[in-house]
């Protein structure tokens, strides 16, 4: 933390512009050695852009021209001094720059490590500071303003509200117990009772609404079967616009996974195309199919295809077992070199599930497959408005065992337990629950969070 640091900020590549970000306490003394412009950097005032020149002073060279912004502490992300030199894009000239910067006496930020200090410095909470990595991760419109949401500290202000809730019973329980002589009013069991019912219902709330906090977040996860031949390829570049799976009429053409993301309603869905499922004695193909049967354990939905030219088979039959206990959509495809009769028939092998009648060659029912991935994930009702989502899976393992801690305390009351062993569970759900806003989490686990982060951010 005593260190100044820096680190280039934008993604690595030709662009029009590129910023290096510096923080810390030379942050300015070292602007101050490489920055010349209309005005000293010294006096130039904070939270104002200026225009000036990056010299080398050693070669007496100008390396770029650039826009300084200077921001003193506290009022900057990190809470320290802290410099952003906007350049030209160019990978050489941004490494020259930084070059000099570290020459002067800065460090090389580590991943993450600006957010981390805005987290240590208590500009931010914990949760606010994961939400910065989901806002730069977001793949839609709903998965970014639930990341704003959360880093503008809409979960830490209702998860800290309960966990001063559950510190004043555990201070007036402890207070009950050791000190009775105070003049304080006596709390009882009941009320303990009374007032843990509340929070559990709350947190609950708050796990139930996990699923569509990960949708949001990740998003679907789609898997294509059928048996070889099927047409699975040919849906899997319908519906992405692109030719990325080889399609033929060859048996077995697709070896491995081939994985596409779509935007459904503002929903991003991973499509999964996989090997046609069949006892092959080729061993390139034998690892595909594998992989398709590992890739529907992982699944959100099954999208089983049919040939309506071939009808049913044994295969079919196999691989619709396999997957009939999953969320599932059968697509009956090639209907334009079928029967009305044969395709009767097969509707009639799948009863009671949906089932869409498909023809990729003359472009019919693409619509409806998507109307249906909406209907049966209610994802047009994915809206935030005042509703609190998690859609971290740390966060909700910790609220988990925050909310079974609360149902221990409830349990032991009803079992006749005296306050202070229910005091025990208490804490704990208040420690998980501090876990979540970093007011209380290892060091283990910050280096695990911020680790993820890029370089620079």
């Amino acid at each position: 933390m005593e260190d100044t640091i820096a680190a280039i900020s934008t993604p690595p590549g030709t662009g029009g512009i590129g910023i290096i970000r510096i923080s810390g306490e030379d942050s300015f003394r070292i602007t101050s050695k490489i920055f010349r412009g209309a005005v000293d950097f010294d006096k130039i005032k904070s939270h104002t852009i200026n225009y000036g020149k990056i010299i080398d002073a050693d070669k007496k060279e100008t390396v770029d021209e650039v826009l300084v912004s200077k921001m003193k502490k506290p009022a900057s992300f990190t809470r320290e001094d802290v410099v952003e030199i906007n350049c030209h894009g160019g990978i050489i000239i941004l490494k020259k720059i930084l070059g000099l910067i570290i020459k002067e006496g800065a460090r090389i930020a580590e991943p993450g490590e600006f957010t981390k200090r805005a987290f240590l410095n208590g500009r931010i909470d914990l949760s606010q500071a994961e939400a910065v990595i989901d806002l730069i991760n977001s793949k839609t419109d709903v998965g970014s303003k639930a990341a704003i949401d959360q880093l503008e500290g809409k979960l830490s202000k209702k998860l800290k509200g309960v966990r001063e809730k559950l510190i004043e019973l555990i201070a007036h329980i402890e207070v009950t117990v050791d000190y009775p002589e105070h003049d304080i009013e006596e709390i009882t069991g009941n009320k303990v009772y009374e007032d843990l019912i509340p929070i559990k219902e709350m947190l609950f709330d708050i796990i139930i609404g996990f699923d569509k906090g990960r949708i949001i977040r990740e998003g679907l996860n789609i898997v294509i079967v059928g048996r070889p031949n099927v047409g699975k390829s040919s849906l899997l570049n319908e519906l992405t616009g692109k030719s990325k799976a080889i399609v033929t009429d060859i048996p077995g053409t697709t070896r491995d996974i081939i994985e596409e993301y779509i935007n459904i309603n503002g929903i991003p869905v991973k499509l999964v195309d996989t090997a046609g499922i069949r006892d092959t004695e080729d061993p390139v193909e034998k690892i595909g199919v594998e992989r398709a049967k590992k890739a529907i354990d992982g699944a959100d939905l099954i999208i089983m295809m049919t040939d309506a030219a071939s009808g049913i088979n044994d295969e079919d039959i196999n691989i619709f077992n396999d997957v009939r206990n999953k969320n599932i959509i059968v697509l009956i495809n090639k209907i334009d070199a079928a029967s009305s009769e044969k395709i009767i028939n097969i509707e009639n092998c799948f009863k009671g599930f949906n089932v869409i009648k498909l023809s990729l060659k003359d472009g019919i029912g693409i619509g409806q497959i998507e109307d249906e991935i909406t209907n049966l994930f209610n994802i047009g009702s994915v809206a935030l408005n005042d509703e609190i989502l998690v859609t971290n899976v740390r966060h909700k393992n910790m609220i988990e065992l925050a909310h079974k801690r609360i149902e221990n305390a409830m349990a032991a009351y009803e079992n006749g337990m005296p306050l202070d062993m229910i005091t025990i569970d208490i804490k704990d759900a208040a420690e998980y629950l501090g876990q979540i806003t970093g007011e209380s989490v290892s060091e283990d686990v910050l280096h695990e969070i911020f680790k993820r982060f890029c370089i620079g951010k």
